[in-house]
């Protein structure tokens, strides 16, 4: 069965993150504890399919003030498919170099901020621009991505880098290039991408690291909570005071 073969590349992936990685994101964590800490940013970025990441860990149930978004509409809102804001417009912007230098100006940045940053594969301009200025400014950057798969590939960009060659620390997320992992009778192309199960298990891997590093210094974290659940009274209070917390974060107070 195709969907037991699906599983089963998408746990082989995650086992050989536990089995490589820990390390890796442990050292990531280290780095945003240090900055939620400090009252500032860890500023999460990523094209495609990498905004799921970005938009998995807050706002999120469970999730935990710190985390700043930063999604560009034009290189995430192509379920159009065709038409206006689509597939075609998408794969041109995100390799357009100039676009992430542009996207960073509308955002006001710190040396104690860092910038996480999600790619598959590396390659392209946007994701290396906004690599390259948040280094510029200071910022560590941790890149999440294939980064094994990676190595000897072309990139896009005329710095002649690639996202994982520019990053502070980098997490593999252990996803063959091709991403999809399931071969289908009488078809070139495979089926069933494991790069978005990768990237949301070393997200949660690592805000919950973050999480314990922050517990164990004593630092009260504002949690996103469920207010789903019968018989939370306060649920809604949590709630109001993370979203306060977040927009006195965001006005600089």
């Amino acid at each position: 069965m195709l969907a037991k073969l699906w599983l089963e590349n998408a746990r082989r992936a995650m086992d050989q993150i536990e089995d490589s990685q820990m390390a890796h994101i442990r050292q990531a964590a280290e780095v945003m504890a240090d900055t939620i800490e400090a009252g500032r940013w860890v500023h999460t970025f990523g094209c495609g399919h990498a905004t799921i990441p970005v938009e998995e860990m807050y706002p999120r149930i469970g999730g935990f003030v710190g985390f700043h978004p930063m999604i560009e509409l034009p290189l995430t809102f192509f379920t159009n498919i065709v038409g206006g804001m689509s597939v075609h417009q998408f794969v041109f912007l995100e390799r357009v170099e100039g676009y992430g230098l542009e996207i960073m100006k509308g955002y006001t940045f710190d040396p104690r901020d860092c910038m996480w940053l999600f790619s598959h594969s590396g390659i392209n301009a946007v994701n290396i621009d906004i690599a390259l200025e948040a280094k510029r400014q200071g910022m560590k950057v941790i890149a999440y991505g294939s980064a094994r798969e990676a190595e000897g590939k072309q990139t896009r960009h005329s710095s002649g880098k690639t996202l994982f060659d520019i990053a502070d620390i980098v997490v593999d997320t252990c996803v063959p290039a091709q991403d999809a992992t399931v071969p289908l009778k009488n078809h070139v192309d495979a089926v069933g991408p494991v790069s978005t199960i990768a990237f949301v298990t070393t997200v949660w891997m690592t805000v919950t690291t973050v999480a314990e590093i922050l517990a164990e210094r004593g630092v009260g974290l504002f949690i996103h909570p469920s207010h789903n659940v019968p018989g939370d009274t306060t649920a809604r209070e949590r709630l109001s005071a993370a979203l306060a917390e977040y927009k006195r974060r965001i006005a600089g107070v």
